[in-house]
C-alpha cells in the first residue's frame, strides 16, 4: 500500500520515532491472526497520527474504522486530560483483540468502542463537538462520512481521511467504482472553500483537512 519508493520509505522509517513496544505487539498479532493485516496503520503513519493529535490536544476524537485498534491507540496519545475517543468498527470479531490491546496500552478508559454501521452510530452519538476525526473505513462511503461529521467538527479542528491515493490509481487511468469514488471525494474537497487541505503521500495517502 505504500506510495513512496521502498528505499525512501525505509529511510523515513529509520528517522522517525521508534514504534512503542505495546504497538509492536499489536502489529505482530495483527499480522499473525487477522486477514488483510496491511490495513493496519503501521509505525510511520501511526507516529504521524499521534503527532497531529498531540498538536491539536483534542478533548473529543471520532475514528471511523477501528480495525485492530492501532490507529486509535496512536490518536489517544494526544488526548487532553479527561478527553475521549469514540471509535467505530463494523466487525465484532475484532472485539477481543481491540479490547486486549486497549488495556495493554492503558487507554481503555479514554476510548469508547462502538460496533455497528457508522452512519447510524454517528447520528446517535451523544458527544460534544469533535476536535479531530479520522476516517479509515469502507472507501465508497468516505464522502458520506465527511458530510456527516463536518458540522460536528469545531472550527480549527482536523478531519483526516486515509487511502486517498488508492495505490496510485486516482492519478492513473483506472475507472473502477472505488477509484472513481475516491477521485470524486478528492476533487470535491479540493474546491471546498470551508476548509484548508493537503494530501500527504504517507502509505496510501492521507488527506489532512482543517476546518476554517
Amino acid at each position: 500500500m505504500d506510495i513512496l519508493p521502498i528505499a525512501l520509505q525505509a529511510y523515513l522509517d529509520d528517522h522517525c520515532d521508534p514504534e512503542p513496544e505495546a504497538l509492536q505487539q499489536l502489529n505482530r498479532e495483527t499480522h499473525l491472526k487477522v486477514l488483510r493485516p496491511h490495513m493496519l496503520s503501521g509505525n510511520y503513519q501511526g507516529r504521524l497520527l499521534s503527532f497531529l493529535s498531540k498538536m491539536v490536544a483534542p478533548k473529543c476524537i471520532l475514528e471511523i474504522g477501528t480495525f485492530t485498534g492501532y490507529s486509535a491507540i496512536c490518536l489517544a496519545e494526544g488526548l487532553a486530560e479527561g478527553g475521549i475517543l469514540h471509535t467505530i468498527e463494523v466487525n465484532r470479531e475484532m472485539e477481543d483483540i481491540i479490547n486486549s490491546h486497549f488495556k495493554l496500552t492503558n487507554v481503555e478508559n479514554k476510548i469508547k468502542l462502538h460496533f455497528g454501521q457508522a452512519e447510524a452510530i454517528i447520528a446517535d452519538l451523544q458527544a460534544d463537538i469533535f476536535d479531530l476525526v479520522f476516517i479509515d473505513a469502507d472507501k465508497k462511503n468516505n464522502f458520506t462520512y465527511f458530510q456527516l461529521v463536518f458540522d460536528k467538527v469545531r472550527s480549527g479542528g482536523l478531519i483526516i481521511i486515509d487511502n486517498v491515493l488508492w495505490k496510485g490509481k486516482v492519478y492513473g487511468t483506472e475507472k473502477d467504482a472505488d477509484t472513481e469514488n475516491i477521485r470524486k471525494l478528492n476533487d470535491h474537497i479540493a474546491v471546498d472553500s470551508r476548509i484548508e487541505k493537503l494530501i500527504l503521500p504517507v502509505r496510501d495517502g492521507l488527506l489532512v483537512i482543517r476546518k476554517k
